[in-house]
């Protein structure tokens, strides 16, 4: 096994997602000492061991002499734009788990203001992308198909989470009031 094209980028994404994993174990901490709850942390070394697993197939099965597909990796990198986008809108509320503050607004800038969870459709497509970038798909179907039910899992834990801060505060009654 060299070091080739696809190792070099595999090193980036890994050095960039550990700058990511710091930032949300800060984020992860001012939120919980906010009164903040984690839910579903059951599922969350699930995703640890998908992402791994996903960098070190691609670092080691890609041959060192492999050329990149120009546009799928200009793809990928038009995909980390987006990742720093919901990064950056999110703010101290972006962490890689699943932690909300009762009574904080729901965030609705960037590319929340069109839909609920960007994040997980770009990873979505990092997950294809860059294997397919490299020649790979299989493993770009392999951990494409290990993701989505470990997403759609994801999803629903977040929405029952995020679901009290979504509705409207309960009418009350000219009884209640007067009281």
């Amino acid at each position: 096994m060299g070091f080739g094209w696809a190792q070099a980028v595999v090193a980036l994404v890994a050095v960039q997602r550990l700058g990511e994993l710091a930032l949300a174990r800060r984020n992860t901490a001012r939120l919980l000492a906010a009164g903040g709850r984690e839910e579903g942390a059951a599922h969350y070394p699930l995703f640890v061991v998908l992402h791994a697993g996903w960098l070190a197939a691609l670092f080691v099965a890609v041959p060192a002499d492999a050329a990149p597909d120009g546009r799928l990796l200009a793809l990928f990198v038009l995909l980390q734009a987006g990742r720093l986008w919901v990064v950056a809108s999110l703010g101290r509320f972006w962490t890689t788990r699943v932690v909300t503050v009762p009574g904080a607004p729901l965030v609705r800038r960037g590319p929340y203001r069109w839909m609920r969870h960007p994040n997980y459709l770009i990873v979505a497509g990092e997950l294809a992308v860059l294997p397919l970038a490299f020649g790979e798909p299989w493993l770009a179907l392999l951990f494409s198909a290990l993701n989505l039910p470990l997403t759609w899992h994801r999803i629903a834990v977040e929405e029952r989470a995020l679901a009290a801060r979504r509705e409207p505060p309960p009418l009350r009654s000219a009884r209640s009031r007067a009281s």
